[in-house]
């Protein structure tokens, strides 16, 4: 399958009243363009070693052209007067977030300044490697969604020769577990956090994986395979490394499945109506539910309520499609043990 949706350019000669108002103040070290699959975003630093890059497996040549541009300034490295930025600011709740150090649900950090102009998106203040996978790649996925009618959700996917299947779930419920031991045993990675859908066709989403010591991952931490990540306590896994083949970039949906693994309750792998499992994808798994993007997605559509409603009552068209072509399954089963995991992944991979 091969996508129809043609990538747009930020050209990098555009003029604009920031870079007028602030280039002298600060130097560019850095510059990649991350591929996300359906679409390229170039990411430039005033930090030589940006740590945010760290979030990515795959990038394009610098020529590439991208549907979005962000450029962060630390100020640690290239100090700016408050008061030449701030008559730049975006006005609205996200930005009002970002002065206050807030930047996306549980995500905190230093005060910052957003200053949006088109696909060009500057970001001004320190740390900002904490902004640019928890908010920026969230918020411009979603972005995306909107513009060519897709829905953007939080979830895992595999594939296997009869289709993909998508993993949903709480915090801490054994996606990753769930997605790894069932790479690990044969099935295609499609994505690990993200993925972008039409209702049939799910793509994916490259990006690091992040695991922490514990049961599914001690093995592999231990035998020096992953680098540290960004937190003390997360290691950086690629897919594209550890599986031993490249991810699949797209697949049409077959399985619809949330993970709940809890030991203490007995093991299921249930088949669910569709409006109790839409119920859950509406907060757990919908971009704007699951990770506080509703003021995002107004402001993206110029604050204009007809927008915006027409915009949430076509996700939730898609959301129904998907939903209601696909199986569902809510699935409690430890997948560390191989003759559940086998049993599990066979009953996926049914006619």
């Amino acid at each position: 399958m091969t996508s129809q949706i043609a990538p747009v350019s930020v050209e990098p000669d555009t003029r604009d009243d920031v870079r007028d108002a602030l280039g002298q103040h600060y130097t560019i070290r850095s510059s990649r363009v991350i591929d996300l699959n359906l679409f390229k975003v170039r990411v430039s630093s005033n930090v030589a070693d940006f740590a945010g890059y760290a979030f990515y497996t795959r990038y394009a040549s610098p020529e590439t052209a991208c549907a979005y541009e962000l450029v962060f300034v630390d100020l640690n490295r290239d100090p700016i007067d408050a008061a030449l930025i701030e008559p730049l600011v975006d006005q609205g709740y996200r930005a009002d977030r970002f002065r206050g150090g807030s930047y996306i649900t549980h995500h905190f950090g230093p005060p910052a300044y957003l200053v949006t102009r088109g696909d060009r998106i500057y970001v001004f203040g320190r740390e900002l490697e904490r902004t640019l996978w928890p908010y920026f790649t969230k918020r411009l996925l979603t972005d995306f969604a909107i513009d060519h009618g897709l829905v953007h959700l939080k979830a895992a996917a595999l594939v296997q020769p009869q289709g993909a299947t998508l993993l949903f779930g709480r915090q801490k419920a054994g996606k990753t577990v769930f997605l790894t031991q069932a790479c690990a045993a044969g099935a295609r990675f499609l994505s690990n956090t993200h993925v972008l859908t039409d209702g049939e066709t799910v793509h994916g989403v490259p990006s690091a994986m992040r695991v922490r010591k514990g049961p599914g991952f001690d093995q592999l931490i231990g035998s020096g395979q992953l680098e540290k990540h960004l937190e003390a306590s997360e290691y950086r896994l690629d897919p594209d490394l550890i599986f031993g083949s490249e991810a699949i970039a797209e697949a049409t949906v077959r399985n619809l499945c949330i993970i709940d693994y809890n030991p203490d309750r007995p093991p299921c792998f249930d088949e669910i109506d569709a409006e109790p499992f839409t119920a859950f994808l509406d907060l757990f798994a919908c971009a704007p539910g699951a990770y506080g993007l509703k003021d995002d997605m107004f402001a993206h559509l110029d604050n204009d309520f007809y927008r915006y409603s027409a915009a949430f009552t076509e996700m939730k068209r898609r959301m129904s499609d998907l939903v209601g072509g696909a199986r569902r399954f809510y699935i409690n089963a430890d997948m560390l043990d191989p003759t559940v995991r086998d049993r599990t992944l066979a009953r996926l991979a049914e006619q």
